[in-house]
């Protein structure tokens, strides 16, 4: 795809993903001739402000894909199901944000910064990856250029926003019900299909998703598996357990690797991200600077910091990454992708 003025659309436009591709199509000057708001039947007719202009929402429809060169679909997994091959039948390429395609072998699941090329293996469709996994890999690719990675143990403090709107509404409501010793409900954490709820406000909640028999969740397979994928290594050893804390918006991440150079430095280790795209090193101990969730919030980048070696293996160390869930997690790696196939 080498075009200019292309005709755009935004799926789950109305959500907290759909509103954020839109804010980056318009501040990165994506090269866009039209650009189609498109949601549910209930939310048709609405009004969005955006850059300056005001956009109407319409219901996606098969037609709704009429001459539109890229959609960005942020809608949940059944609506990609639904909709992504009807828009691909009428020649349009699909980014999508969601689940429903990232372990098809045959749909490339792409971070710009990590595995661009495999964008040339597209048939249509090209998946967005989890959250969490795509700030580890971003931060984790020129350590794995440059030494190698055996293996990954990532435990995430994962923000309620990752879970929608309605989970950053639901925080609020229980940290008043909590202030006030009110009743605190709970009906939609860990998952919203998931037996029980528990509170969020003042909590930590050991899982996201539902459980597999392996006794992972699903959120954890997902890092775990797409981790693979991106780097192109199914040998590599990752596992992953995820946690949601109170937090509105930015994941953060206490990640152990083991790379394949014992000789390796935490200055070389440091030195290889500082040189990577998008990354930031935050890492002084002794001025207390580190990355934190509160002050990544509205940032392109992916952060890190606490690097430190491990006092027993000799290629091992340990690090903490964080990022925007809702930018690098999410709208603005879909943007990334696109803004790679028009290069």
């Amino acid at each position: 795809m080498n075009k200019e003025n292309l005709n755009v659309a935004i799926v789950g436009a109305t959500g907290a993903v759909g509103t954020k591709i839109l804010e980056k199509l318009l501040e990165r000057k994506f090269p866009a001739n039209s650009i189609k708001l498109l949601a549910s039947k209930r939310s048709a007719g609405l009004e969005i402000s955006a850059g300056g202009q005001t956009y109407i929402v319409e219901e996606t429809v098969p037609e709704s894909f009429e001459g539109v060169d890229i959609a960005f679909f942020s809608a949940g997994g059944s609506i990609s199901q639904k909709f992504a091959h009807e828009a691909v039948k009428r020649g349009t390429v699909v980014i999508d944000n969601t689940s429903a395609f990232r372990m098809d072998e045959n749909i490339p699941l792409v971070v710009p910064e990590v595995n661009p090329q495999t964008l040339e293996q597209h048939s249509g469709i090209i998946a967005n990856p989890n959250c969490s996994t795509i700030q580890m890999v971003a931060a984790l690719q020129p350590i794995k250029e440059k030494f190698g990675i055996k293996r990954i143990i990532v435990s995430t403090y994962q923000a309620v926003s990752g879970a929608g709107a309605e989970a950053i509404d639901e925080l609020d409501q229980q940290s008043t019900q909590f202030s006030e010793r009110a009743h605190i409900k709970a009906e939609l954490l860990p998952s919203a299909s998931a037996e029980r709820h528990y509170p969020i406000a003042f909590n930590a909640i050991p899982q996201i998703d539902l459980f597999d028999e392996s006794g992972y969740t699903l959120e954890e397979l997902k890092m775990m598996n797409e981790t693979k994928k991106i780097f192109g290594d199914q040998e590599m050893a990752v596992t992953a357990t995820c946690v949601r804390l109170p937090v509105v918006t930015g994941h953060s991440e206490s990640v152990y690797i083991e790379t394949g150079d014992e000789n390796a430095t935490v200055a070389d280790i440091r030195a290889a991200m500082e040189n990577a795209p998008g990354v930031v090193v935050q890492d002084d101990p002794s001025a207390q600077l580190y990355p934190m969730p509160l002050f990544a919030e509205g940032k392109d980048e992916v952060f890190v910091g606490r690097i430190r070696k491990d006092p027993k293996h000799p290629g091992g160390f340990h690090m903490w990454i964080v990022s925007d869930n809702l930018l690098k997690g999410a709208a603005l790696n879909s943007v990334q992708i696109a803004e790679e196939l028009i290069k």
